[in-house]
């Protein structure tokens, strides 16, 4: 995905503006986006509009398990992927039995469902913050670009907010501090707060 983000985000600032270090800009703006790291070395909302939403697409998988950065993770995308491709060979072969494998590692179903669980969890995440923003008056590219940049706390948005989230309305400022706390707490810990069982003794 990032060697694909690289090479259309080189073709991109090539077609903006031709120069010699397109590559170490390029992938400079890759992995920073990647990482959720959110450190730009230039306006990338003035770049042809595929090329930021390329990148922002990015960050939608984020950093490696572990780290700081946000977003669903790689080892999640790469777990949901193996297990997709899993149930497209069992509906060519209803019989056989495929485990997900990460290198000779086995992963059990319960962390498959788990995975699955968060996956669903940030899209429906997503979507409610999204249409909220729609709802306050936002454009699509700002909406979409503002939930996706502070749910994986990354930082720089397209439209509206590309160089700062000042002229949205306070609502949405509300909607999007809430966004930025899931992001950092990966949804479900802060979720758990709001469920009647872990109140009880």
């Amino acid at each position: 995905m990032s060697a694909f983000a690289l090479t259309f985000l080189t073709l991109g600032i090539y077609l903006e503006s031709p120069g010699d270090n397109l590559i170490q800009e390029s992938a400079f703006q890759v992995v920073s986006i990647a990482t959720t790291t959110g450190f730009l070395t230039s306006n990338y909302s003035s770049w042809p509009l595929f090329v930021p939403i390329l990148l922002l697409l990015t960050a939608f998988i984020g950093a490696c398990a572990g780290s700081t950065g946000g977003g669903i993770k790689v080892i999640r995308t790469l777990i949901l992927a193996k297990q997709s491709a899993g149930e497209i060979t069992k509906l060519i072969h209803p019989n056989a039995v495929i485990s997900i494998k990460l290198g000779k590692k086995a992963i059990s179903p319960r962390i498959a469902e788990s995975v699955w669980g968060f996956f669903s969890i940030y899209v429906i995440v997503f979507i409610i913050l999204f249409m909220f923003l729609l709802a306050q008056g936002n454009d699509f590219i700002t909406s979409f670009s503002a939930v996706g940049a502070t749910l994986n706390n990354l930082g720089p948005g397209l439209g509206d907010v590309a160089n700062n989230y000042q002229s949205l309305n306070d609502y949405s400022k509300i909607g999007l501090s809430i966004a930025m706390i899931l992001g950092r707490l990966e949804i479900f810990t802060l979720l758990v707060l709001f469920t009647p069982a872990f109140w009880k003794k």
